[in-house]
């Protein structure tokens, strides 16, 4: 099978290695990658501040570097939301409806990675071997927009060696070993978003709301809102640099 690669511009920028990476798991489970060069941004930063008439000419560059293709992987879930999501309103914002209907024939042939493996392809062992221990992020848009649900847990499940540990499941030994408590861990992800959860011992929900605790750890990563229940609560924000402030905001909300 032939497929294109849209890299992103953020991995492209920021993390290559993934790009990288993608190509190889790609050949490996028997497709042919091509990646067009013409390629640039999708254009959700431009959307997603208010900005779509600039995002215009990054639709009109998008679908002619990808008509040609039957099927396009983005190791990127907010960027397959874009594409899927925001590209024929773009088009239709500037009243060409002969690119809203390219875009809409692009995104139906767009797939984020997770989903072309195990829907497309029908593969969910890649051969990976990776002997470490590994939480997983579900990130908003690949929740929320795409609904990738468990494919990327699929995915990880059948790697060798691998060690697979939700950040509740961690949070949840961790209230075990100290029996009294609140446990907060942060996990920072390779494009730098974080995702965090909060853990309170059944015999201090009276006194601390895992809730509102997780919500100040969110503030801190550049977040907004977090939910669960007094017990467990999780969040996520954008900035992974500041995990040690969401930590100590967590410890200050404490009295500590």
């Amino acid at each position: 099978m032939r497929a294109a690669l849209f890299v992103t511009c953020l991995v492209d920028g920021v993390v290559p290695q993934v790009a990288k990476a993608t190509v190889r798991v790609l050949e490996r489970v028997g497709v042919t990658v091509e990646m067009p060069w013409e390629q640039t941004c999708c254009g959700q930063m431009h959307v997603n501040t208010g900005y779509p008439r600039e995002a215009i000419p990054l639709v009109r560059n998008h679908v002619a570097a990808f008509e040609g293709y039957e099927a396009i992987v983005v190791p990127s879930g907010s960027c397959t939301a874009a594409i899927r999501h925001q590209h024929a309103d773009v088009a239709r914002l500037a009243g060409d409806a002969a690119l809203a209907g390219a875009a809409e024939a692009i995104a139906a042939r767009t797939w984020e990675l997770s989903e072309f493996l195990v829907d497309v392809l029908g593969v969910t062992d890649v051969g990976a071997y990776f002997p470490h221990r590994v939480t997983y992020h579900p990130t908003c848009h690949s929740l929320r927009l795409l609904r990738v649900g468990q494919r990327p847990l699929q995915l990880l499940r059948a790697v060798e060696g691998i060690d697979l540990k939700d950040l509740r499941s961690l949070a949840d030994e961790g209230k075990k070993k100290v029996g009294s408590g609140v446990v907060a861990i942060v996990g920072v992800t390779e494009d730098g978003k974080a995702g965090i959860v909060v853990g309170v011992t059944n015999d201090l929900v009276s006194r601390f709301n895992a809730v509102d605790l997780v919500r100040k750890g969110a503030e801190a990563l550049g977040g907004k809102g977090g939910g669960g229940r007094p017990d467990m609560a999780q969040a996520g924000g954008p900035d992974g640099s500041k995990a040690d402030a969401a930590l100590a905001a967590i410890e200050a909300a404490l009295g500590g």
